[in-house]
């Protein structure tokens, strides 16, 4: 893939991966960190809204409807497309996040929440960290899961140009 790490959210739905990532942007941006997210949605989600210009035009069978804007830009795949070839096409970032995604060769981290009643979506042993409130017998380092702060840390320290300045940047990892 394009060569940005990638980082993968994974836990069941109502456990707080957007929770987590919400807070963990956040600390990421002020380590001066460009990050980008992609999050996985098990449902027919619709971005565009009836009767606006796009979904006509998208109606009318464009397989790419793209809206821009001076503040903003949306490319509307209209057709599926494999998550690597979506990460392939992401630009000018350091960090790529993923909520939802146990699948691919990049590192995760697993939030498991005790009330869901769900078992773990992958074992321990396949990510990187566990956030948890409970004891988990495993090698993998567990955090309680608000512990936000040691996310941002362990991502850094994962980061191929860790503490490295581009250009006009201050990346205080």
């Amino acid at each position: 893939m394009g060569g940005i790490p990638i980082f993968s959210v994974v836990a069941y739905s109502g456990t707080g991966k957007t929770t987590l990532l919400e807070k963990l942007i956040p600390l990421l941006k002020e380590r001066g960190l460009r990050v980008a997210v992609v999050k996985h949605d098990a449902h027919r989600f619709q971005v565009d809204r009836e009767g606006k210009d796009s979904w006509r035009l998208t109606r009318a069978g464009a397989d790419v409807t793209a809206i821009t804007s001076q503040e903003r830009a949306v490319v509307m795949e209209n057709r599926p497309l494999p998550l690597e070839t979506f990460l392939d096409r992401i630009r000018d970032v350091d960090v790529i996040l993923t909520e939802g995604y146990k699948h691919g060769d990049w590192p995760k981290i697993l939030l498991h929440r005790r009330a869901t009643g769900k078992p773990l979506p992958l074992a321990p042993e396949e990510c990187i960290a566990v956030l948890t409130d409970e004891k988990l017998e495993t090698c993998t380092p567990c955090y309680p899961l608000d512990d936000v702060e040691t996310v941002a840390e362990l991502i850094c320290s994962r980061l191929p140009l860790f503490g490295q300045a581009g250009e006009g940047e201050t990346k205080r990892c």
